[in-house]
This record gives C-alpha cells, sequence and structure tokens, in this order.
C-alpha cells in the first residue's frame, strides 16, 4: 500500500497527550518511506505538553519525542488517508462530526485485529508502569500497523 502512495496516517484519542502522541512517536520512528503520520485529540487543547510519564516511556525506549498537542480540525480529517483512533468512543466522535471519514475511520486495533476488544486502555491519571503497558500494547499494534501497510492490504 505505501509503495508509490504517500500514505497520510492520523492517530486519534481524547486530549492528544498520552496514547495519540505515543503511537505517532513509534510510527515515525520506524521512518517508513512515503509515510507521514500525525496526532489529535477530540477534546484537545492546542499547544499543549506531551504527559510527562508519556515522554519518559518513549525516551527511554529510545524514541524522540517533540509535541504539541492539537484539536481535531476538519482539515486534519481531509489530510489523512487513514484515521486510526483509541477507542470506539473516539470513532463514534469523529464519525459524528465528520461522516464523510467513514471509509477511513477505525479504531487502531479494529485495523490491525478486527475481532476482540477494540480500546487501547487510557493511562491518563496513571503512575509511569501504566503508561508503560500502554507504550507496549501501542508497540505491537504498530508493528502489526506497519506490516499490514507494507503488505498492501486496502484501506
Amino acid at each position: 500500500m505505501i509503495e508509490g502512495n504517500a500514505m497520510n496516517v492520523f492517530f486519534v484519542c481524547t486530549g492528544n497527550t498520552c496514547r495519540s502522541p505515543m503511537a505517532e512517536a513509534i510510527l515515525r520512528a520506524k521512518q517508513l518511506p512515503a509515510v507521514e503520520v500525525r496526532s489529535a485529540g477530540l477534546f484537545a487543547m492546542d499547544g499543549g505538553d506531551i504527559s510527562d510519564h508519556a515522554r519518559d516511556v518513549l525516551l527511554e525506549a529510545g524514541i524522540e519525542v517533540d509535541h504539541s498537542s492539537s484539536l481535531l480540525t476538519r482539515e486534519d480529517v481531509e489530510w489523512a488517508t487513514i484515521i486510526l483512533t483509541m477507542t470506539t468512543g473516539h470513532k463514534a466522535g469523529i464519525l459524528q462530526q465528520h461522516p464523510s471519514a467513514r471509509e477511513k475511520t477505525f479504531t487502531l486495533k479494529e485495523y490491525v485485529r478486527p475481532y476482540g476488544s477494540h480500546d487501547i486502555s487510557d493511562p491518563f491519571g496513571g503512575d509511569v508502569y501504566q503508561y508503560k503497558q500502554t507504550f507496549k500494547e501501542l508497540q505491537v499494534l504498530i508493528e502489526e500497523l506497519e506490516a499490514k501497510l507494507a503488505g498492501g492490504d486496502d484501506i
């Protein structure tokens, strides 16, 4: 899927301070050719920092992060080739505001594993251990996403 065509991957969560910036950083660190990656939140404050625990977990894994939170916009939805949310609630929120995005909006888990639970646990307000667990979950899912993108699967 990525060869020859640019792929714009957009991750969405609630505040754009924990899960979606971690997913963005993990995928960006892979430096996949022709893959652009961004993130935003459904209820984010523009210009906020990534959470301290999320930054620490990423740095511990050797992943650099330079992130400011941003609120999801119509322009973001139009830019994205695929929108990957952290929960079914996030997906529903996007589709309520942007029904035209139905064909390209999935939960991350739904997209790479179309069975079982589709939600990724929210570490917000938790200790660093909870952030590490979410990071590990995202790492595995991003590996599966990378394989799916490289395999040429259609959206």
